[in-house]
């Protein structure tokens, strides 16, 4: 069988956490942040984990994990 190739779009987007589960950087942080309130741009700090449903479609573009 011919390798896969990994999506070079998702190796740089999502790491794994030790459990399997996918990091990813939080959306809505780039511009127009001046229409969000403080509280918004606080939560929206950092990295988030991802829900099952997109980790599982996520994970096919990641054949043999990061």
């Amino acid at each position: 069988m011919p390798k896969l190739k990994t999506k070079s779009g998702a190796k740089k987007r999502f790491k794994l956490t030790a459990t399997g589960k996918l990091k990813a950087g939080v959306a809505g942080k780039r511009h127009r942040l001046i229409s969000h309130n403080g509280k918004y741009i606080r939560q929206q700090r950092g990295t988030k984990v991802m829900s099952e449903a997109d980790a599982r479609i996520i994970k096919t573009y990641l054949p043999y994990g990061l």
